[in-house]
């Protein structure tokens, strides 16, 4: 079976604040561990008051330095908002704190909107050049040349995976170009997932880093014993997608009972974007959608985002998640039934 990963956008409720979200982080990585997940990523986001994560490093740093053996990375850090070098300098701080298990992936939007970028001295034209500070970055890296003059201290010579994110079909371009993992956000913006998976494996290039294409794709997973309940989970991610299409993003705000039926045209339009991504129900039905997900998209990892409001319930929208992996896992490793053995049981 493939792994299973933990995307944490460490979610600010309403009634909550940050410090709070970065320790309910810092538990669901712990949880995370226990249950098998290989990784857990935080992402940079700016001016959002429903996300706790903009300082990725240090949230990294603290995550990191809770657990014990979970990956722990960016997913990611949008690389025009920085300078290569710094990049360098706090992933391999980060890889020398916690050697083998920081992961470092990198995105060419502001994660915020045009003011927030401007007040974060956004540069457009590295946006455009994305693909070269790319390079830049994974050179500083590499071990130091003979008369290289500028290094990253500490960074140089550190393995520290990088993988390109994408929304679109520039990301896949670029990973297949480049021969990097490449992680798709599907758990918000689904419309070009299967047209981005077509993109990167027909054109990948085997690197130093890979062989073959590796892709991993974000999945919402909202899981509850019943179907009903599940429902009212994800009317929180519902709720908080809609004020931000609208311009109004806020904490995460606390489930509402049949907010589905409450929505006129364009707000359901919205919530349809995002179904492709989707998987919500019962343990059963979190399986099978899993499973069908899995199939459809030949996916090599899944990254599992659970915006909910109540700590507890999205921790066992995680546990769930896991026992529907183990669970598919010793479905197929189980030997097929013959005829006699049909018969027999």
């Amino acid at each position: 079976m493939i792994p299973f990963s933990v995307l944490d956008l460490a979610p600010i409720v309403e009634g909550g604040d940050a410090a709070q979200a970065l320790k309910n982080s810092l538990d669901l990585a712990r949880h995370a561990e226990r249950w098998g997940y290989r990784r857990v990523w935080l992402a940079e986001h700016h001016n959002m008051p429903g996300i706790a994560s903009s300082a990725t490093a240090v949230a990294i740093a603290h995550v990191a330095g809770g657990t014990q053996t979970i990956r722990v990375g960016a997913g990611g850090i949008m690389l025009p908002n920085h300078a290569p070098l710094v990049i360098a300098e706090q992933f391999g701080t980060l890889e020398s704190l916690f050697p083998g298990r920081i992961d470092l992936a990198l995105g060419r939007a502001p994660g915020t909107d045009q003011l927030t970028a401007r007040a974060l001295r956004y540069d457009a034209q590295a946006a455009d050049a994305f693909p070269d500070e790319v390079l830049e970055l994974m050179h500083y890296f590499q071990p130091v040349e003979p008369g290289q003059r500028v290094r990253a201290v500490p960074g140089a010579g550190l393995d520290v995976p990088i993988w390109i994110l994408g929304s679109s079909l520039y990301g896949a371009q670029l990973a297949a170009a480049l021969g990097l993992p490449y992680a798709f956000a599907s758990h918000f913006a689904p419309a070009m997932m299967m047209q981005a998976l077509e993109v990167y494996r027909a054109r990948f290039r085997p690197s130093g880093v890979l062989e073959r294409p590796y892709a991993m794709l974000g999945v919402n997973v909202f899981a509850a014993e019943t179907g009903k309940e599940a429902r009212r989970l994800m009317s929180s991610r519902l709720q908080s997608t809609i004020a931000l299409r609208l311009g109004r993003p806020g904490p995460l705000p606390p489930p509402v009972d049949d907010f589905e039926s409450r929505l006129g045209p364009m707000e359901r339009a919205l919530v349809a974007e995002l179904v492709a991504g989707t998987v919500v129900g019962t343990p059963d039905e979190v399986r099978a959608g899993l499973e069908a997900f899995i199939e459809k998209t030949a996916a090599d990892e899944l990254i599992v985002a659970a915006q909910v409001y109540d700590h507890a319930a999205r921790l066992r929208c995680y546990e769930i998640a896991a026992q529907a992996r183990d669970e598919l896992s010793r479905s197929r490793a189980a030997p097929p039934r013959t005829a006699a053995s049909r018969s027999a049981g």
